[in-house]
């Protein structure tokens, strides 16, 4: 297939160019763009169907209110593209579903009632549909691939600036939703942990799988004891020796010792044993985040270890003393993350909410571009 090289123009209306691409094997495929309007007082907006227009709902009497305006930028055929513009945008995202449109709803505020996978009365829940993630400020554009709630059709980023430089996210390919559910079935059999419980079907075939964290939305002891005896070896190692956690902040490298059965740092507080589910969602129990910088510090490089199963490692800094090539390779460890990373055509995509911790001067594997001069962001569905 042949592909037309895209001129490259520094914009000066402030909003940027977006080319939307189907590579699926579906000629029924729309786009959605949702964010914050920085220019507009954080006001909730869409871009409507001419891919160039913004939308911003009115706030109804009541929940649930329809949109007034048609917001599904429809792509084509296999192999279209299509140019759309967006304004400086904050908590954007670039939906996409196949074979069938998304249902939004506006709640009083206005707020914005995005597509749940969580809630099994949503109207898409049965359907196919994934997202990325976008901020366009003053700075610059950042983006990512977002695997953190849930993975479903392939989406890919690339990111082209004013001096024509260019920044690839490749994703999936077309077989890695398959592979998955594949992995994760043959896990469940292995372990016998719910993995298989986070593939969700629709009309006879998985349309979407879950995050482990999303699985106790429905089930909140569906993980059990599944860390236990992890935390239980770490807290026995670091009861001899110190833990370095480097915080690559302003605290630098702050040294931790299990006392009286929690992990102790002298100004980042004490950390009580995690639970599957604080482990999972990188966000509770002891994971919370408060007033303490330091320990706020901590607990992304904390969970990014827990996650990746590497505190068992022969080493004692986190994430500094860790090779990526060790990430998963404990028998307990967060599968849904190393499946979703096998399955990447560079290994690179979000899969947990601290997926971006890497060591100093480490390569990203959270599958992140961004540019403070960006011309052209292109995002292709359907990993083709």
């Amino acid at each position: 297939m042949a592909h037309v090289q895209q001129k490259i123009v520094a914009d000066q209306s402030g909003t940027l160019q977006v080319v939307l691409q189907n590579r699926t094997s579906s000629s029924t495929v729309y786009a959605y763009i949702t964010g914050l309007a920085i220019n507009n007082n954080n006001a909730p907006m869409f871009i409507q169907s001419d891919g160039q227009t913004a939308y911003f709902p009115a706030s109804p009497s009541q929940p649930g209110g329809n949109l007034t305006q048609d917001v599904a930028i429809s792509l084509g055929n296999p192999g279209n593209s299509v140019n759309v513009a967006i304004p400086k945008m904050a908590g954007g995202r670039i939906w996409f579903s196949i074979d069938s449109r998304l249902t939004f709803k506006v709640n009083p505020g206005p707020a914005i009632v995005e597509p749940s996978v969580t809630n099994f009365s949503d109207p898409n829940i049965g359907s196919s549909w994934g997202f990325c993630e976008f901020t366009y400020n003053e700075a610059q554009l950042f983006a990512n691939i977002s695997y953190v709630d849930f993975v479903s059709i392939p989406v890919a980023l690339t990111l082209t600036n004013t001096a024509g430089n260019t920044q690839n996210v490749p994703g999936m390919g077309p077989d890695g939703f398959n592979n998955i559910v594949n992995n994760l079935k043959a896990q469940a059999a292995k372990d016998g942990r719910p993995w298989d419980q986070l593939i969700y079907t629709a009309n006879g075939k998985p349309v979407r799988i879950l995050s482990p964290n999303n699985l106790l939305v429905g089930n909140s002891n569906a993980w059990g004891n599944y860390w236990d005896a992890y935390v239980n070896a770490v807290w026995s190692r670091f009861s001899n020796q110190d833990i370095i956690i480097n915080t690559q902040a302003a605290a630098g490298n702050v040294r931790g010792r299990v006392q009286n059965n929690e992990l102790v740092f002298a100004d980042g507080g004490s950390f009580d044993k995690p639970t599957a589910a604080d482990i999972f969602s990188c966000s509770t129990g002891p994971f919370a985040t408060g007033s303490n910088q330091t320990r706020n510090a901590i607990i992304p490089r904390l969970s990014a270890a827990f996650n990746r199963s590497n505190l068992l490692d022969a080493t004692d800094q986190f994430p500094n003393g860790v090779n990526p090539s060790n990430y998963y390779t404990y028998q307990t460890t967060n599968y849904y993350s190393k499946f979703v990373h096998a399955v990447q055509k560079d290994g690179r995509g979000y899969a947990f909410p601290y997926d971006d911790v890497v060591p100093d001067g480490g390569q990203d594997v959270a599958g992140v571009v961004f540019d403070g001069s960006p011309s052209v962001f292109t995002v292709t569905v359907g990993g083709g």
